[in-house]
């Protein structure tokens, strides 16, 4: 069982920046695949990031080149760096693990992007 808990969410205005944290649970964060999800009432979860153990990164289009995912294994933690924000990439933002092909979900974090 993985037990994730994210942070750092809030109100920004357009252009600004937040940092979001995910904290994990377990002895062998440094091989858990790790994804962050975004997901707006009425449409489907959004795959945003992902960062594998050997810390290979991808993006959604929409947000290369402003968001960045990253992890420190030491404490277990992944990150995800916004900036540029829009209103548009309002949204609760998720953490998620793989291990051992089970995924384990946190409970969200609420990104508000408005002026």
């Amino acid at each position: 069982q993985v037990q994730l808990v994210e942070s750092g969410g809030g109100l920004v205005q357009p252009g600004g920046s937040l940092k979001l944290s995910c904290a994990a649970s377990g002895s062998r964060f440094s091989v858990y695949y790790m994804r962050w999800y975004r997901q707006v009432p009425g449409k489907q979860r959004e795959l945003v990031a992902a960062i594998t153990s050997s810390s290979s990164t991808n993006y959604a289009d929409s947000v290369k080149g402003r968001f960045t995912i990253s992890r420190d294994n030491a404490k277990n933690t992944v990150y995800l760096q916004m900036n540029s924000l829009k209103p548009e990439d309002t949204a609760v933002y998720y953490c998620n693990a793989i291990l051992s092909s089970l995924g384990y979900w946190g409970q969200g974090t609420q990104v508000t992007v408005s002026s």
